[in-house]
């Protein structure tokens, strides 16, 4: 017995580590997918009830599913009204594991063909596709399916060897008196479903168990029942406190709507079963020994006929999860809904997080480059408001990076597809210089301040080249808003030739600055404070030239690893297109700089 237990263990072990492989590579697979769709769901119920149930059939994981849903009910993505009709498909969904694992009941004997669909042919066909796919072949996504494919062959495999060590263990005292408990107590049946669903965090794999576990013939359905109640119960419980980690209300609202809809659908399905029983509708099936595929149905049947039952309540379960779970209290911040987006419930569907992130970044961006407009417009007429909503928005922009920055840290371990990490690490790259945007915006602003302080103003000539500067200067930040926001690489290579031109614009206006010292037009401390200027254009445009450099390497990997020859190319002349541009721009701003 001792041994048998072992076996029955690790088969255990086997098919829920199976489980999660095949679970895991799903979910990689279809991220971007999910994110698609699920975004577009509508006010239907209904509509949102077959999304639900879709969802969970492709990833295996009403978990999952339900653990998403808040996150983009977080996000502002879908309503909390939204996201019941998916909780309650996703309950449904997740019976099809169990459709799955019903194989097991196909006959030796039968044909060729349904031979062919038996666990023990097509657990190692599925390892055989996987490994090839795993070390052999190198086109995309050749890993996630191979993934998918490993995890299926071990989830069958582990299946298999649990319903082995049953078959052996089933004539043991201990056995049978279980199997006589979960029949003669219904409450023992229930607990026991509810805990071991609570303990894997997962109903299929606690109904796979069970279909595991009927190849002893001692099950029936009056034990059987109860148990798969339970797990509904167990299930629920898991997600709720996932949902609820760091959670806004209406994040947690999702958690107890599920709970709320499997407390119905428990004491329906115990009601329902005993009415039946006791009008004797159930008489012929009650002692019956039942098999893997009667669970699996028993477990679809339960779940779809409540969901009929209990998907017009969505509006009563929304009122009850408003009374449950009180407001979060009207934040202060106008940002702290973006912020709110970061979730780590994203973590299990990268495209998700990255959206997230993606977010954050664009309005840092924005802060920035429009903190910057407003501290050069300044610099001829100062507004100590302005200069304090600069100060704030520098101090918001730091918050947005920190924040980001520790999110894109936690994500990371997350991440494995390759389009993924190339995603990843150009918002590695651009989270910092987005608030060096920022920062150089609160120094122009404080040279601003400075010459209102000092009663000194520019000269003519001055002002005027400023002028010209700052049309460039937007002339890179309309290119740059470009690359970044759509992912646009011809804008990210407007950009170079641009800040070429700004680099020498910038040495052209201090030999300017330094003749009229020379000439005494300008005075000592009002060209000092030029330079300043100067001198933060020009690492604003550097600035701008390093966020084109990683949305060309986003698309041209090759480009990432050698950025210092990439740029040094170019500034040799090296590259026909930028030399045109280059010139272009050149001719354009210097003109205008003579003429003036």
């Amino acid at each position: 017995m001792f041994f048998n237990a072992i076996t029955l263990l690790g088969g255990l072990a086997m098919f829920l580590y199976g489980m999660r492989m095949m679970s895991g590579g799903l979910k990689s697979s279809a991220s971007g997918t999910l994110k698609n769709i699920m975004e577009k769901v509508t006010n239907s119920p209904i509509n949102a009830f077959l999304l639900g149930v879709a969802v969970t059939a492709i990833i295996q994981s009403s978990t999952a599913t339900i653990v998403i849903t808040s996150g983009l009910v977080a996000a502002g993505i879908i309503s909390l009204r939204q996201s019941l009709g998916i909780i309650i498909g996703a309950n449904v969904g997740t019976t099809v594991t169990g459709q799955i694992i019903r194989l097991l009941d196909i006959d030796g004997s039968a044909g060729s063909v349904l031979q062919f669909f038996k666990p023990s042919t097509l657990a190692p066909i599925a390892l055989i596709i996987g490994i090839v796919l795993i070390m052999f072949c190198k086109f995309k996504r050749s890993d996630t399916i191979g993934t998918i494919a490993m995890g299926f062959g071990i989830l069958f495999s582990g299946l298999m060897n649990m319903t082995g060590a049953v078959s052996s263990l089933t004539d043991t005292p201990l056995m049978q008196s279980l199997f006589t408990g979960l029949g003669n107590n219904h409450v023992v049946g229930y607990l026991t479903g509810a805990g071991v669903a609570f303990v894997l965090q997962s109903s299929s794999a606690t109904v796979g168990i069970l279909q595991a576990f009927s190849v002893s013939g001692d099950l029936t359905f009056k034990a059987i029942y109860a148990v798969i109640t339970g797990i509904y119960l167990g299930d629920c419980v898991t997600t709720a406190i996932v949902c609820s980690i760091g959670a806004k209300a209406d994040q947690k609202r999702v958690g107890i709507v599920n709970i709320l809809f499997n407390l119905s659908e428990t004491v329906l399905v115990l009601i329902g079963v005993n009415i039946f029983h006791a009008f004797g509708l159930l008489d012929k099936i009650w002692e019956m020994p039942v098999n893997s595929g009667v669970i699996a149905n028993t477990n679809t049947v339960f779940n779809l006929t409540c969901a009929i039952l209990l998907l017009p309540m969505v509006g009563v379960y929304e009122k009850l999860s408003k009374k449950i779970v009180k407001d979060d209290p009207v934040a202060v911040d106008k940002y702290e809904e973006k912020l709110a987006a970061l979730n780590p419930a994203f973590f299990a569907t990268p495209a998700l997080a990255l959206r997230s992130c993606y977010d954050i970044l664009r309005e840092s961006l924005s802060i920035s480059l429009h903190s910057i407009n407003k501290a050069l417009g300044m610099i001829e007429k100062y507004d100590p408001e302005v200069y304090k909503e600069i100060d704030e928005e520098e101090d918001t922009v730091d918050e947005l990076t920190d924040r980001l920055s520790d999110y894109m840290v936690q994500l990371s371990p997350h991440i494995k597809e390759d389009y993924h990490v190339k995603i990843l690490d150009e918002y590695y790259k651009v989270v910092t210089e987005f608030e060096r945007l920022s920062d150089h915006a609160l120094n122009l602003a404080m040279c601003a301040r400075s010459l209102e302080e000092d009663h000194i103003s520019f000269s003519d000539p001055g002002l005027q080249e400023l002028a010209v500067v700052r049309d460039l200067l937007n002339r890179i930040f309309n290119n740059t808003t470009s690359a970044f926001e759509k992912r646009d690489v011809a804008a990210a290579r407007h950009i170079e030739p641009l800040e070429e031109v700004m680099d020498d614009m910038v040495n052209a206006l201090n030999d300017n600055h330094l003749a009229r010292l020379r000439a005494g037009t300008c005075n000592i401390h009002a060209g000092t404070v030029f330079l300043d200027i100067l001198s933060n254009i020009e690492r604003i445009s550097d600035v701008c030239s390093n966020i084109g450099i990683a949305v060309i390497a986003r698309a041209n990997p090759e480009v990432a690893n050698l950025a210092h020859s990439y740029i040094s190319s170019l500034h040799q002349g090296r590259d026909a297109g930028y030399n045109r541009e280059y010139e272009a721009a050149h001719e354009e701003f210097f003109g205008r700089i003579k003429k003036d």
